[in-house]
């Protein structure tokens, strides 16, 4: 008997499920395309893999506190990495030698792990001093290589998103504080640029599952400058806020500390495709863009002339954010569900465990000048 009423309210439960996506204009139906491969109890939002099958994870604590970073095991279990110690940060301990807030991570082209401390403890929280940082860790012997301060490019509002690379030079968003942030791999010098400029700013509202995005507190949330990708030949940096649109300016601007602020902004091309909200890029060696459309869950590409098209729609895709290229040719996609945590849901949790990453084939490879 309890086994029919279970049975009975499972359909239910589906058939509220359908209607609500009916009614918000979302997928419905699943593409076969879409392969599960991880699956958390913890809201996590990016993933990078080595050439050898070594998988690591970032977790933004958007649901709740926890590891920062961890490995898993092909089964899917996770460890704290490189231990446990550097993912215990507490407020009011000095942040050397230990992570305060990780929201990116990537295998770079040298083969290192590369970890974004976003150096508050939170997006819309006062900065840790000292803590925003970029730290290379070597895999042989699971160690920091060098931490790269960003303390001279940030303001006590800032939060640092993501990164990508362009030889010595790498590329960095701030989220909170709107600006790109211009890193010399060799020097350690970080540069602060487009500070507050249109491109990096986040003007108009949050849309994901058709709904507006909201605070704990109830007001419209916006994210600043937040994607960025690099181009193949390392021309351009493509860049948005996250309601976008998607920016792009030649690199070579980017990269010559004598350029003033004003003569940097005109030559970014600041409407170069009107993009929605997005969650997460990533770009192939073809120098193709997969952007996700999170009110709509999709992943959208973008071709080097702008050309937009729908890679692939399904209801599963609920909020994708930091996707990654692996070198067989796979997407791999975050559902990260950050959309349902109470920093993006006025309050309210309502995020459905578990958490998914899935791949996809794509028959495209990354772009060896940000990671093979």
């Amino acid at each position: 008997m309890r086994s029919r009423i279970y049975f009975f309210w499972a359909i239910v439960a589906s058939s509220l499920a359908f209607v609500q996506l009916m009614a918000a204009n979302l997928p419905t139906k699943e593409d076969a395309r879409l392969q599960p491969i991880f699956q958390s109890n913890r809201v996590w939002n990016a993933v990078t893999t080595t050439h050898d099958g070594r998988a690591f994870v970032g977790f933004p604590g958007a649901d709740g506190p926890g590891t920062e970073v961890e490995e898993l095991s092909p089964d899917g279990q996770g460890k704290p990495y490189p231990d446990a110690a550097w993912n215990n940060w507490q407020p009011g301990q000095d942040p050397a030698n230990v992570f305060v807030h990780v929201n990116a991570l990537r295998i770079g082209p040298d083969g290192a792990l590369w970890i974004v401390d976003a150096g508050a403890p939170g997006f819309g929280k006062p900065g840790v001093p000292g803590a925003a940082r970029i730290f290379r860790f070597t895999l042989n012997d699971n160690k920091p290589a060098r931490v790269y301060s960003l303390a001279a490019a940030v303001t006590p509002q800032s939060y640092i998103d993501d990164i990508r690379f362009n030889g010595r030079m790498a590329y960095l968003t701030d989220a909170g504080a709107p600006a790109l942030i211009v890193l010399d791999l060799e020097s350690g010098e970080a540069r602060r640029v487009l500070d507050g400029d249109s491109s990096v700013t986040d003007k108009r509202p949050m849309y994901a599952d058709g709904k507006l995005i909201r605070t704990a507190d109830g007001k419209p949330l916006h994210i600043q400058a937040d994607q960025i990708e690099v181009s193949p030949d390392g021309q351009y940096l493509y860049f948005q806020p996250a309601s976008g649109p998607l920016a792009r300016v030649d690199t070579r601007y980017l990269d010559d500390p004598h350029f003033s602020a004003k003569d940097l902004a005109s030559h970014v091309e600041k409407n170069w495709v009107d993009t929605p909200t997005t969650g997460g890029t990533a770009i192939d060696a073809n120098g193709t863009i997969y952007l996700s459309d999170v009110n709509k869950r999709r992943i959208l590409t973008i071709s080097p002339d702008g050309k937009v098209s729908t890679l692939i729609s399904d209801p599963r895709l609920i909020w994708v954010d930091a996707m990654w290229i692996d070198r067989d040719g796979y997407l791999w996609i975050p559902a990260t569900q950050l959309n349902l945590t109470p920093g993006l849901n006025a309050g309210r949790q309502k995020v459905h465990y578990p958490v998914f990453i899935y791949k996809m084939k794509i028959d495209a490879g990354p772009p060896p000048r940000d990671h093979s």
